[in-house]
């Protein structure tokens, strides 16, 4: 029996390196780095000794280790990082081994957490790009034969049953550049704080190729830390995973559709504009009831005026609306390689009765994600051609050869170029001379749009409870960039997207202007 418990093996699977993630210019996001993980033989173990990993493990763990324990291995804990590994080895406790192992860690913290995404504790993926690629990144585990000596030295050996030929992990690069990460997420948090809301989004788009270039989810976790997952809010991706009503911000693509459907003309003008006006049994009100009086089309969006737009709403042919709203990609996925995107909601046209049409007009009544109601802007800022988002710029197996390749896909040319420019210009002049002023940014010229939205429950709109947004785009003349911010259910005071997401909106830009320029400043030496 002696003899026994010094010789001794078992075999146990443990997990591998998984494959690398990183950003558009080669920043590692998510490696794995050697870890110690630790296992009791019950043969040697001594329940008495469970006392002095107390504060150490979890209390549940002490108390199975205080019992009796059968067979010859049981994990105690796994994957436990270099420093505070070193300090229990110190122990020396009697029939407590340990054995090496590859831990999943995240080097930025809780940045691009919801693009990213986390793993279990055998390093399968389980959300963002953790998940949706999990076949490329996933490293088959190895299995591993621990040996108790005479002598009495554990020995961690691979087994020679194991595939010498087992497939290597891949790799997965992105097309965000984690500094541009960095700063949404920044100053997304600080305006999430300073206006106590309760969520929070914002992505920005290269609208000419469809490339996520930022995602930020706001509030976030850091899955180094496995405690913050236990919040669900906290994990979910608000730009693919949540639906809200737009608001004004989907003014512009309404338009954009009129213009196409022949149901208003460029040159149109709207007379005695009241502060309010009556469709079927619903008051659609202006912002503080204000009157606009007379508005050429330019005016309406300008001016965000819901009357002048309920007025183009009254003339939808219903059936024809809806499905141009799908071509738009409203109601449906886009695609983009991550999973828990919502589909978002548009009315089948049966359902399109009393005040509905006109509602859809100015973003109420229709449930959009974030991310499509940025490729749909994309779409206008492109010369109307909507473009699938995409997040991934390539993938490569175990050895080396790339799988997959991220590209401009079209879905569908969704505006001519005359209207997608006449857009353009009038959502410049919302900045010029609109509800957009306070997104302007000196040094360059930005366009875009204001959003505020009601939040509807039950089936009623209700006081005082708003979502915040804007959604514009940059340079004017030659846009590289759409940016969507959103700010759900501020209570710090002030709700309207003109004032605190027009704000927002334009820290982003110039803190991304700075980035440009560092990029290109000539470095001179010192003589």
């Amino acid at each position: 029996m002696a003899q026994a418990k010094k010789q001794y093996w078992a075999q146990v699977t443990v997990s591998t390196s998984r494959g690398t993630i990183f950003d558009r210019n080669g920043i590692p996001l998510a490696i794995s780095i050697p870890s110690i993980s630790f296992f009791v033989d019950p043969q040697e173990w001594k329940a008495e000794s469970a006392q002095q990993l107390k504060g150490k493990f979890e209390e549940s763990t002490i108390r199975k280790l205080s019992g009796a324990l059968r067979g010859r291995f049981h994990w105690v804990a796994r994957k436990i990082d270099g420093e505070r590994g070193e300090e229990l080895k110190k122990l020396k406790l009697e029939g407590l081994f340990t054995m090496k192992e590859q831990k999943r860690v995240y080097p930025h913290g809780s940045s691009l957490s919801h693009i990213l995404g986390y793993c279990d504790i055998d390093d399968n993926g389980l959300s963002g790009i953790e998940r949706a690629w999990n076949s490329v990144l996933f490293s088959p585990p190895q299995v591993r034969i621990v040996v108790r000596t005479a002598g009495g030295e554990t020995l961690d050996l691979l087994s020679p049953l194991a595939e010498i030929t087992a497939p290597r992990a891949g790799k997965v690069i992105l097309t965000v550049d984690a500094r541009i990460q960095h700063i949404m997420e920044e100053i997304v948090e600080k305006a999430a704080v300073r206006e106590n809301v309760s969520w929070a989004a914002a992505v920005c788009l290269d609208p000419n190729s469809g490339a996520v270039k930022g995602m930020v989810s706001w509030p976030s976790f850091d899955a180094n830390k496995r405690e913050t997952l236990e919040v669900a809010e906290a994990k979910r991706n608000n730009v693919i995973g949540r639906v809200y009503e737009p608001g004004s911000t989907l003014k512009p693509v309404i338009m954009g559709i009129a213009l196409e459907h022949g149901y208003v003309s460029k040159g149109e003008i709207f007379h005695n504009c009241p502060g309010r006006i009556k469709v079927a049994d619903t008051t659609i009100r202006e912002v503080q009831g204000r009157a606009h009086g007379t508005q050429t089309l330019t005016d309406v969006l300008v001016n965000s005026s819901n009357v002048g737009m309920a007025m183009i709403g009254m003339r939808f042919r219903t059936q024809q609306m809806y499905e141009t709203l799908t071509q738009w990609g409203f109601g449906r996925r886009t695609n983009i390689e991550l999973p828990g995107e919502e589909e978002g909601l548009v009315y089948t046209p049966e359902r399109w009765y009393g005040a509905i049409p006109s509602n859809i007009a100015i973003g109420q009544g229709i449930a959009v994600t974030p991310l499509q109601l940025a490729t749909a802007i994309s779409a206008i800022v492109n010369g109307g051609t909507l473009l699938q988002p995409y997040l991934v710029q390539e993938a490569s197996d175990g050895s080396g050869k790339k799988i997959y390749e991220g590209r401009r896909t079209p879905r569908g040319q969704v505006l001519s170029e005359e209207t997608a420019a006449w857009l353009r210009n009038a959502m410049r002049e919302v900045i010029l001379r609109g509800t957009g002023k306070r997104a302007n940014v000196q040094g360059v010229s930005v366009s875009g749009k204001t959003g505020t939205a009601q939040i509807a429950e039950k089936g009623k709109y209700l006081e005082h409870r708003y979502v915040a947004s804007f959604v514009g785009f940059w340079p004017s003349d030659k846009p590289e960039n759409v940016l969507l911010v959103i700010l759900g259910e501020p209570k710090a005071g002030k709700d309207m997207g003109g004032l605190i997401a027009a704000p927002l909106f334009k820290e982003i830009v110039e803190a991304m202007l700075l980035l440009d320029a560092e990029m290109v400043t000539p470095i001179t030496e010192n003589r």
